[in-house]
């Protein structure tokens, strides 16, 4: 069971002077991030392709048990929209980029969707059947590339397991079919916080399970309330520890199957007034505090009783 607790990106000209100290040089923007939270979201690679000397310096830049996770590129997901006959080469050349350097750091994909995207259930499993599920199976895949990739690398020497999180933004998909699906592939549901009113769901498909957090009062901004960060370290626990809230928030009638534990991903994105670093610090001393307890287990059961309100807060 590993919890970790971090920010979406890393690189904000208006955190500097703020989270980054004054003088700080850019380039060791990431070295000092990584010291202050446990896992980070690639974001550049949802734009461009990234390359494969710049995956190899945030590996370098990062501590021993650091990990990212790595977002999947536009181009796949809102321009091909994965339609297989199209989204082979361009999965090619995202496996080819270097992404698979980041080795034992690389801990998830995510796939993020557009909110116009909307759930077709045949057309979906084809989407999820396509990811490649260990470094083997991308490299085979990443061998297709062609030649927007001028420096492939799949250099791999241990054929790791790879996880893959689905976030969603249409009402199409508040089904137990969806859930279903993501059960069947083993990914993991992405529990997504926003005043945006993208669905929010907190079905647990997979043996980890990843949250995003992207602001309290606008899309991108707004710090969580102390008591909010109460109620998410207390869920943080129940999923940690295998099981879920009382009152979990699901589209699917059915419980995930209880187990010893799950490992669990946090990663703040309300980036836009620098609330993100520090909700993610305040995040995890109260997650800790829980964690560390002598008399942990009664208060994870009281918890569970007693808490009412789930995370989101949607608009009136």
């Amino acid at each position: 069971m590993t919890t970790r607790i971090g920010i979406s990106g890393w690189r904000y000209s208006g955190w500097r002077g703020v989270f980054y100290p004054e003088g700080l040089a850019q380039k060791r923007e990431l070295e000092f991030a990584s010291r202050a939270v446990d896992t980070i979201e690639i974001n550049g690679s949802h734009y461009s392709l990234q390359t494969v000397e710049s995956y190899l310096s945030w590996y370098d830049a990062t501590p021993r048990d650091f990990v990212f996770s790595v977002k999947g590129p536009r181009y796949l997901t809102h321009m091909l929209r994965f339609r297989a006959e199209t989204a082979r080469p361009a999965m090619a050349n995202f496996f080819a980029s270097g992404v698979l350097a980041l080795r034992e750091k690389l801990a998830v994909f995510l796939w993020q969707f557009p909110p116009n995207f909307v759930f077709v259930p045949e057309a979906f499993e084809a989407l999820l059947a396509l990811l490649p599920v260990d470094f083997a199976s991308a490299v085979q895949c990443a061998g297709q590339h062609d030649a927007r990739v001028s420096h492939p690398w799949f250099n791999v020497d241990v054929n790791r397991r790879i996880r893959h999180a689905i976030e969603i933004r249409h009402p199409s998909f508040c089904t137990p079919e969806f859930v279903t699906l993501l059960r069947k592939y083993k990914a993991a549901l992405v529990i997504s916080d926003s005043t945006a009113g993208w669905p929010y769901g907190e079905d647990v498909t997979s043996d980890f399970v990843y949250l995003r957090l992207h602001g309290s009062e606008t899309l991108y901004s707004g710090a969580y309330a102390d008591a909010t960060l109460e109620r998410l370290a207390a869920r943080i626990d129940a999923w940690a520890h295998g099981g879920e809230p009382h009152d979990a928030v699901r589209f699917a009638p059915k419980p995930a199957t209880q187990r010893r534990s799950r490992d669990v991903l946090v990663y703040f994105d309300n980036d836009t007034k620098v609330e993100a670093p520090f909700d993610a610090a305040r995040l995890k001393a109260r997650f800790d505090q829980i964690a560390k307890s002598p008399n942990a287990k009664p208060i994870r059961q009281s918890v569970r009783r007693t808490t009412r309100t789930p995370l989101p807060h949607k608009p009136a």
